[in-house]
C-alpha cells in the first residue's frame, strides 16, 4: 500500500511499483500527495499503471529517441527538425514529459498567433508536439497525451478553382506544344506534380488508354530523385480519354521523350524541375507584375498548378463518377479524404431519392396525392 510521510515540510508519497520496486514524489501539500498515491494505486488495480520515473525525462531527451525512430520522407524530416530546433525545444526542452499540461500547449497556439505565425504553421507546431507525446504515450512514459485536444485555428484555405475544358485548352495551347501535353494530362487525369515527372514511356499504353503510377520524382534540397508516390493508394492505374492518348501518341515521338525514356521531360530531355516548370507556368497563367498570361484579369489569375488536380476531379463528377472511382484515380489514402475534399460537387442525394419516391408514393395513396403537386416540387428544386 502507499504511503505518506512528512519530511522538511513537504509531503513525500511512496508506492511500490507492479516490479516490486519504490517509487516516490514529493508535494508542498499532504492532499495532492495523497491524491497521487490514490491514483497510483487505481492504476495498479486497472492495469493502466505508468511508471512515473519515465516522465520525467525531458522533453529534450525523448524528442531525440522520438526523431531517431521517425521514417519519414527527407523533406518531411526536415520540416520536423525545423520545429523541434527552432520552436518546441526553446519551449519544452527543459521540462519533463510529465510535467507538459494542456494550458502550456495551448498557450503555445495563443503566442504563435500573437507573433504573426500563419494558421498552417501553428497547426504544423502542434502536429509534430502531438507526435513526439503520443509516442511517450505509447511507449509508457505518459499516461495521455495532452496535446491531442488542443484548439488549432481554422485554415483559411483558398476557395477551390476549377478550368472548364475550353479554359484548359486555352491553357495548354498558351504552353506551347511541347508542355501542352503535360497541361492536359494533369487536368483530364488528375496525376499529381510528382507523378508527372516521374513517369516512364514504358508506363503508358497508349492502345489501352492506361497510365501506370507506381512511383514520382522528388525534387529535395535541389536534388531529384525517384520514390514511391505519396500514399499507398497512389500506386494505381488509371484510364485516360482517346483524344488524349492521340496527343500523348504525338507527344512520345518527340526527341525530348525518346532520348529521356520520359513522358514529360524538359525540351531538351532532362527530368523536370517543378521550380524551373513554375516559371513558365506564372509567365502563361498570369498573375505577374506585367498583368500578362491567358487568365491574367480574370478570376483565375494566379492559378496553381494543383488545381488541375482539381479540374481533373470536377470533370469526373460532371460526367457522373462515384466518389469511389474519384478516390481510385487521384490516389486518395481514403474515401473520406475524397468526400472532405471534393464532397461538395456530388449532387444531392437526398433529392435525387426524393425523386425517385415520388411516383411509388403516388402509385400506393392515390386518394391522398393530389395532382401536379409532386411535378411542382420537383420543378421548383430544380429551378433553385
Amino acid at each position: 500500500m502507499a504511503r505518506i510521510e512528512s519530511r522538511h515540510g513537504r509531503w513525500r508519497a511512496r508506492v511500490w511499483a507492479p516490479d516490486g520496486r519504490e517509487r516516490s514524489r514529493t508535494f508542498d501539500r499532504k492532499s495532492d500527495a495523497e491524491r497521487w498515491a490514490v491514483t497510483q494505486e487505481a492504476d495498479k488495480h486497472r492495469g493502466a499503471w505508468i511508471d512515473p520515473t519515465l516522465g520525467r525525462e525531458t522533453f529534450e531527451s525523448w524528442s531525440k529517441t522520438w526523431r531517431a525512430d521517425l521514417q519519414r520522407r527527407p523533406r518531411t524530416l526536415r520540416r520536423y527538425d525545423t520545429v523541434l530546433a527552432n520552436h518546441l525545444l526553446p519551449r519544452f526542452g527543459r521540462t519533463p514529459l510529465v510535467r507538459i499540461t494542456r494550458s502550456d500547449a495551448q498557450r503555445m497556439v495563443a503566442d504563435d498567433i500573437e507573433h504573426g505565425y500563419s494558421a498552417s504553421e501553428v497547426r504544423r507546431h502542434v502536429i509534430v508536439l502531438r507526435q513526439i507525446l503520443e509516442a511517450a504515450v505509447k511507449d509508457g512514459r505518459l499516461g495521455r497525451n495532452v496535446a491531442a485536444d488542443v484548439e488549432l485555428p481554422s485554415e483559411q484555405a483558398r476557395t477551390m478553382r476549377f478550368l472548364t475544358p475550353e479554359q484548359l485548352g486555352a491553357l495548354a495551347t498558351a504552353h506551347g506544344d511541347h508542355y501542352a501535353p503535360l497541361v492536359l494530362t494533369a487536368g483530364w487525369v488528375g496525376l499529381r506534380w510528382g507523378e508527372l515527372a516521374g513517369l516512364r514511356l514504358e508506363r503508358v499504353d497508349l492502345l489501352r488508354h492506361k497510365i501506370r503510377i507506381d512511383q514520382q520524382l522528388v525534387e529535395d534540397a535541389g536534388n531529384l530523385t525517384f520514390g514511391p508516390p505519396k500514399t499507398r493508394a497512389g500506386d494505381r492505374t488509371v484510364t485516360m480519354p482517346s483524344g488524349l492518348t492521340d496527343v500523348l501518341a504525338a507527344h512520345f515521338a518527340s526527341k525530348a521523350c525518346q532520348r529521356s525514356g520520359m513522358a514529360f521531360p524538359t525540351v531538351t530531355g532532362q527530368l523536370m524541375r517543378r521550380s524551373n516548370f513554375r516559371r513558365l507556368w506564372r509567365r502563361k497563367v498570369g498573375g505577374s507584375a506585367k498583368r500578362v498570361g491567358v487568365f491574367a484579369g480574370t478570376d483565375l489569375e494566379g492559378l496553381v498548378f494543383h488545381e488541375l488536380r482539381h479540374t481533373a476531379a470536377a470533370l469526373a463528377i460532371a460526367h457522373g463518377a462515384h466518389p469511389q472511382t474519384i478516390k481510385e484515380r487521384l490516389g486518395h489514402s481514403s474515401i473520406t479524404v475524397t468526400m472532405d475534399t471534393y464532397g461538395h460537387l456530388f449532387p444531392s442525394a437526398d433529392e435525387a431519392l426524393a425523386d425517385a419516391l415520388d411516383a411509388a408514393f403516388r402509385d400506393a395513396h392515390p386518394a391522398f396525392t393530389r395532382p401536379g403537386l409532386a411535378e411542382v416540387a420537383r420543378m421548383r428544386r430544380s429551378e433553385a
